[in-house]
């Protein structure tokens, strides 16, 4: 049996989709009001000054803070179900299947949030690893639950996880530079769906 560890955000997907589930999930108020309060990080981060890290951070703290648990659990179904299948990449559909199809255990390995990743997962039978929202008393604190699943973090987790020694082959799939931690311990790695050494 093998191990398929699949990026979510531009590999499974035509393209990151962080923003969009912001758009769908943030209440109109609040969007409105980040728009102004945010814009010197988005500028930062446009400018290659503030990270990645630190404005997924600061636009989740600014949307989520004390929003109740049920209701952005049910935005995060909802994006999965009606804004997800529009932008899923048939070739890699078909790749998950053809996994599926040989008895391995697929996993998806993101830095996307887990409020929709846990619903689309569900909905195809996949083991997901990613980055999580704290809940505190039934509402989210606009934190993240322990590190973001980007760079470093994502092959710790799996290796965590997973005995890579049960497996005969660890195939991995990614887009970005955020994934290349992942595909160093893969034995079959494919960065932008072409197979590298």
């Amino acid at each position: 049996m093998n191990l398929a560890l699949f990026d979510f955000d531009g590999t499974i997907t035509s393209r990151e989709m962080f923003s969009d589930f912001m758009h769908f999930a943030v209440t109109p108020r609040r969007l409105a009001a980040g728009r102004v309060l945010l814009a010197p990080v988005v500028i930062g981060y446009k400018l290659g000054l503030v990270s990645s890290n630190v404005i997924r951070s600061q636009v989740v703290r600014f949307g989520f803070r004390d929003e109740p648990l049920a209701r952005l659990d049910q935005a995060g179904e909802r994006f999965a179900r009606e804004v997800l299948p529009g932008v899923l990449r048939a070739q890699a559909l078909e790749r998950i299947a053809w996994h599926k199809a040989q008895g391995d255990r697929v996993v998806v390995v993101s830095g996307a949030l887990d409020v929709y990743l846990q619903h689309w997962c569900r909905q195809h039978e996949l083991e997901l690893i990613c980055s999580e929202l704290e809940v505190v008393d039934g509402r989210y604190s606009g934190r993240y639950r322990g590190r973001q699943c980007v760079g470093a973090e994502k092959p710790r987790r799996v290796l965590e996880r997973y005995n890579r020694g049960d497996f005969d082959r660890v195939y991995a799939y990614g887009d970005t530079s955020e994934d290349l931690d992942l595909l160093r311990i893969a034995d079959r790695k494919y960065f932008n769906w072409r197979e590298v050494a």
